[in-house]
């Protein structure tokens, strides 16, 4: 039992050496307002002066404090010469002169044997990170006290509840001051030692306020009343310490402070401890042997050896669990860089991998939120593109004028008998077009894909790149490069598919043969129905000479705008009604042509996907690991290429740190005998 607090001061020293306190470590948190007797509190359970004392908020950093048990000066000399009986080697202390003494975290090495010079140590610290005024700071103070005098404890010494700024404190230093307090007592492994003077109503003490705030139970507070020989003449506080006013699971016990003129004339604190005593006997008989300031160092470190028992269990299983966690973040950093070229050759064989395996679907990290690599192509080919070409109208933008000029175009100076095929080819051709820009944005959107695909591969698939941020935007600058050849080549072979469409409009397609009969079908129909329309002819030319002798004189170019037929612009409203034959003919030209467009854009619909998968992607997941190391292994660059970045490094030497502290912890917790555990 008496190992388990030395045990804890080994931990904590452990873990202050990598700088972090990621283990929540069992000791006891003093807490109180200002003057409400901390520091007397303290310095009674070591038996020396060695705190700042003054007016106003003194102590205004945390004071981590370890008291630590060693046998007396005279017997660890005859150990040192080899008399006496061997004692443990961890309490013996060699080559230190001194009966008591002290160490500083932040003084290596050095060794205060003169209290005073230890209270002029924690004053010039706590001006080097909270100013010359009273600015208070978190960071704490670690401080060792060696002495044959004291009980093994850990404690912490922190500021005084106050409610006033002062000097260069800042406006909300009271919530600061909690807000620092609160820090320390939420710790689910510490006990409260909430200090409160007698002098004062116990329903209105801060300390006991914040302890209730984060213990409610009242399981880890231990209250203790200062001051009890400056309470008003005629009152004492023997219903306070019985627990009578507010009862405290852990006790309360009472204690007597050295006064600021016992101060001033340097009493001992031997001599206050028998005072104090006398004091009690006197007016507390029945207390007086559970309270006073030894009672109170014994019943603190019983106190802690229990909690830390309890305690043990749940600090062997967090640090297991954490030095699994950092064994794991270690060998994710990887090793430093040894043989350059290996290095290199596996992180770009494994990038070209990972690339290939996410436009395959086999990655071994598949996203959850969204589509990416092959299966994003895949959408891109089947529902984008898909659709957009669906969603094209085989006669979008085509008029009946459109056609009908069409059509009179090509039949030039001589009125046509049947539909010309020249208007057919003409017309169709115009509608095949509108089918390059999609295939052409099909084109780019696969190509924005496999852009994507590198961030990817990057973020998941290749751990070892981010270490060298050279290495991975040179990789991402040849996968770009690669992309960026492809592209052209691909968006000329996807425009040359809509060209050949545009070359050869085939009319004796296999698809296109129903297509062909209507058309022959309708242009019997029409020479049939030429005789009747030729009767009535003349008398319509006659109208239409009337009505162009009394419009004005147009040039022999294009119609104008204001007529019915429009060769540049969208239609216009129709000035008269179509003729039957007409209306045939447009016909003819309609069906004809949607029929056509269905032929080319179910076929441009499966071609173009074909295109991009062997032009682009197919040739990158081919071509892309040679490009790598065609462009990537050479000698001069190994070096640049593989320079570790300065955070990585940093991490991989701290997570190292760590887990050396963490297997030391493991190491020491060990060390405890099972039967200290229950």
């Amino acid at each position: 039992m008496e190992t388990l607090i030395p045990t804890i001061n080994r931990l904590q020293e452990v873990f202050l050496t990598v700088g972090a306190e990621i283990i929540q470590l069992p000791q006891i948190v003093v807490v109180g307002s200002q003057s409400s007797g901390k520091s007397s509190v303290l310095e009674s359970l070591v038996g020396r002066d060695f705190l700042p004392r003054g007016s106003g908020i003194v102590t205004r950093r945390p004071l981590v404090l370890q008291l630590v048990n060693v046998v007396p000066l005279q017997q660890r000399l005859k150990i040192e010469n080899g008399n006496g009986v061997k004692q443990n080697s961890q309490n013996s202390y060699p080559g230190v002169k001194a009966e008591e003494w002290g160490t500083f975290l932040h003084c290596k090495n050095q060794i205060f044997t003169d209290f005073q010079e230890i209270c002029c140590e924690i004053e010039a610290e706590t001006k080097r990170s909270s100013g010359d005024n009273k600015g208070i700071s978190p960071e704490p103070i670690y401080l060792k006290i060696f002495s044959p005098n004291v009980l093994n404890l850990t404690l912490v010494d922190l500021p005084g509840i106050t409610k006033v700024p002062v000097g260069d404190q800042p406006e909300d230093i009271e919530a600061q001051v909690q807000e620092m307090i609160l820090s320390f007592i939420s710790n689910p492994n510490s006990l409260i030692l909430a200090v409160s003077p007698a002098n004062s109503d116990l329903a209105t003490s801060d300390a006991l306020k914040l302890a209730r705030e984060v213990d409610p139970d009242g399981r880890r507070t231990l209250l203790v009343i200062s001051k009890l020989d400056l309470m008003d003449a005629g009152t004492d506080a023997l219903e306070v310490l019985l627990g009578r006013v507010i009862p405290v699971r852990l006790g309360i016990i009472g204690v007597v402070n050295r006064s600021q003129h016992d101060i001033n004339t340097q009493k001992s604190l031997e001599d206050s401890v028998r005072d104090e005593q006398a004091f009690l006997q006197r007016h507390y008989p029945s207390l007086a042997s559970r309270a006073g300031s030894r009672y109170l160092a014994k019943t603190l470190s019983k106190l802690l050896m229990h909690h830390i028992r309890e305690c043990l269990p749940d600090l062997k299983t967090r640090v297991t669990v954490l030095s699994a966690q950092y064994q794991a973040r270690l060998t994710s950093y990887g090793q430093p860089v040894e043989d350059h070229s290996a290095t290199l050759l596996q992180i770009v064989t494994k990038f070209a991998s990972d690339y290939c395996n996410t436009i395959e679907g086999t990655a071994r990290h598949i996203q959850t939120s969204e589509l990416c690599g092959g299966a994003r192509i895949c959408y891109i080919f089947h529902e984008t593109f898909g659709r957009t070409l669906q969603s094209i109208d085989p006669l979008g933008g085509l008029t009946e004028l459109d056609i009908l000029t069409a059509i009179r175009n090509a039949t030039g100076p001589r009125p046509a008998l049947f539909v010309p095929e020249v208007s057919f080819e003409l017309l169709v051709k115009r509608q095949i077009k509108r089918l390059e820009e999609p295939s052409l944005r099909c084109v780019e959107l696969v190509h924005e894909e496999m852009q994507r695909i590198i961030q990817h591969c990057s973020s998941f698939s290749t751990q070892e790149l981010l270490r060298f941020p050279k290495l991975h935007d040179s990789i991402a600058e040849v996968v770009t490069g690669l992309l960026r050849k492809r592209l052209p080549i691909t968006n000329e072979m996807v425009h040359n598919l809509v060209a050949i469409e545009l070359a050869y409009i085939n009319t004796k397609h296999p698809d296109f043969t129903d297509a062909a009969q209507v058309s022959a079908s309708v242009n019997s129909q029409q020479i049939s129905s030429c005789q009747a329309e030729a009767l009535d002819g003349g008398k319509r030319w006659k109208n239409e000479k009337a009505v162009e002798e009394k419009a004005p004189a147009a040039g022999f170019g294009s119609p104008s705008k204001g007529q019915s037929i429009n060769l540049l612009d969208t239609a216009v409203p129709i000035s008269r009604k179509l003729t039957t034959r007409e209306q045939r003919d447009c016909e003819v030209i309609q069906r004809l042509i949607k029929c056509y467009f269905l032929i080319v854009r179910k076929s441009v619909q499966d071609s173009v996907p074909k295109t991009v998968m062997h032009f682009l992607v197919n040739f990158v997941k081919e071509h892309l690991q040679s490009e790598l190391v065609g462009q990537l292994y050479k000698q001069p660059l190994l070096q640049e290429l593989l320079i570790e970045s300065q955070d990585m490094a940093q991490q991989r030497t701290e997570v190292a740190q760590m887990l050396e502290a963490l297997k030391k912890a493991n190491n020491i917790i060990s060390e405890i005998r099972e039967t200290h555990l229950w």
